[in-house]
């Protein structure tokens, strides 16, 4: 088995069996925001491309490539579907060529002539846009696990089926949060360095849960080439940053005594079934030095090579022609009717100002009680988003169905919010159709059913986590009568089970039953 590194989660696996390609992503992402660090446009993909089998484990726009899959990507390749509750996935897939399909079934091995592969698939609306996966493969010699982003509650699935020797992770940040949001300095440094710890203990958690051979850093982190994103790179010492390198999570892994972390850069080859799993890196030892240790010199070279294609494409977003405020009442009215979950979960208002200095401002609301789109009244809003007009009028030029997989992690935007964090409005946001509204609204209405309890310091409350339904004797720590489960840092107070990190989804709690 060996694995090649094609940047952020894409890795070529070539074993006995047959070859696989995993989410191979090059093409400047999200509004031409994000790119791959280290960059990976130059890579052989003629070469690369000409795979047996396909893997994209979700739709998010750093895995999955369109243009690129439609260009270099063997459509002779069978495509390891993950089992989700909406075709999207492969309705897309099909569109760009592919034909050949192998549809799993969550957590049961499949053999496909000698390679063993099995798919651990999530189906939470907050998963990814509609859902996320990881790929465990085994050729009966050598097992990986390539979990990229996805977020399991337990990697008991995997671990049962022997000892993984390649497991592959996500360990920096894939989010917006807290870089837009209109706070004081110190305040977002604060936030910052709190999720970075965070995203550094989680995957911890899951390297010692299945405590692998080796350890790859994967599904990250993005570089922003654009002078307007440029200070969100972690290239200036700052601890608060959530995109860290992978050098700077090894050293981190390192000081805590693991020494079993390697280096996957665009064009490295790790021979897992070697002694020490050796690397092959495709640049000098001094030339990886220098990448991380230069980094602001690396990354300019890359923005003077890559970025003049995002200019080029920035003058095609504004649509003059477009009336936005009818166009957004027309799409998003029927949309608000339905969304009976969701407007409990908002019961409020989400502002909406689109800016233009030319052609001037446009505000509005979406009014999650009233069930309407209007103008802005000069009424308190909790939520409230701020955004250039063009990139509204590109949203809806395109009928872009999910928001959250464009413009929020473009990061061209700011946020302003009173209270906590509600799940609900970004969640509303990313199901923006009828197919994908309908399996949200259902999949809340079914999850507020939780009807097992466990006793933790003398608390008695119901065992799975109500956002993402971890397991709670596994991921809750109780302190102070306050449950805090790790694998998001979501926070209930146990005397009522009211959520202190954000809005609804309440704990069912029986009280303090015991000392």
């Amino acid at each position: 088995m060996r694995v090649t590194g094609l940047g952020h989660a894409s890795v070529l696996i070539e074993t006995e069996f047959g070859s696989v390609l995993t989410d191979p992503w090059v093409n400047p992402a999200y509004f031409g925001s994000w790119f791959p660090f280290p960059d990976n446009s130059q890579l052989d993909w003629d070469t690369f491309g000409d795979v047996d089998y396909l893997f994209v484990s979700h739709l998010h726009r750093d895995h999955f490539d369109p243009e690129h899959l439609k260009r270099y990507v063997s459509k002779k390749a069978t495509v390891l579907l993950p089992n989700y509750p909406t075709s999207e996935l492969e309705d897309q897939l099909r569109a760009l060529g592919f034909s050949s399909f192998v549809r799993t079934r969550n957590d049961e091995v499949i053999d496909l002539d000698g390679l063993q592969v099995m798919i651990n698939s999530l189906i939470s609306p907050t998963d990814g846009p509609i859902g996320d996966s990881s790929l465990w493969l085994s050729d009966g010699r050598h097992i990986l696990l390539n979990q990229n982003d996805a977020r399991p509650a337990d990697l008991t699935s995997f671990a049962k089926l022997g000892h993984v020797d390649a497991h592959l992770l996500q360990f920096s940040g894939a989010i917006w949060f807290p870089m837009v949001y209109d706070l004081p300095k110190r305040a977002k440094q604060a936030l910052g360095a709190t999720k970075r710890e965070r995203q550094f203990d989680r995957s911890l958690r899951y390297i010692d849960d299945l405590q692998a051979s080796y350890v790859f850093p994967t599904a990250g982190p993005p570089c922003f080439l654009d002078e307007e994103l440029w200070g969100f790179n972690d290239i200036f010492g700052d601890e608060s940053n959530i995109f860290p390198d992978q050098q700077v999570y090894l050293d981190w892994l390192a000081k805590r005594g693991r020494d079993n972390g390697r280096l996957l850069l665009p064009g490295t080859v790790a021979r897992v079934d070697e002694p020490g799993c050796p690397l092959d890196h495709p640049i000098s030892d001094a030339e990886v030095d220098k990448m991380f240790a230069d980094k602001t010199a690396y990354l300019r070279d890359m923005q003077e090579r890559r970025q003049p294609a995002v200019e080029e494409r920035k003058r095609t977003w504004a649509h003059p022609e477009i009336d936005v405020l009818a166009e957004i009442k027309a799409w998003f009215t029927p949309l608000l009717e339905e969304a009976d979950q969701m407007a409990a979960g908002i019961n409020g208002g989400v502002r909406f100002t689109a800016t233009d200095d030319e052609r001037g401002d446009i505000d509005f609301v979406l009014d999650f009680v009233t069930r309407e789109v209007r103008p802005y009244a000069d009424e308190k809003v909790r939520y409230r988003f701020q955004t250039k007009r063009a990139y509204l009028e590109q949203l809806i030029f395109e009928h872009e169905i999910d928001w959250v997989n464009s413009l929020f992690l473009s990061c061209r935007f700011t946020a302003t919010r009173i209270g906590p964090y509600n799940e609900f409005v970004y969640t509303f946001f990313k199901c923006l159709s009828e197919e994908r509204l309908n399996y949200a609204e259902g999949y809340f209405a079914e999850a507020a059913n939780d009807e097992e309890s466990i006793t933790v310091d003398g608390w008695t409350f119901q065992r799975r986590c109500p956002h993402l339904k971890a397991d709670l004797t596994r991921f809750g720590q109780v302190a102070d009568g306050v449950l805090t489960c790790q694998m998001h840092g979501w926070k209930w107070r146990l005397s009522d089970g009211r959520c202190i990190t954000s809005v609804g989804r309440p704990l069912r709690t029986e009280g303090r039953t015991a000392r």
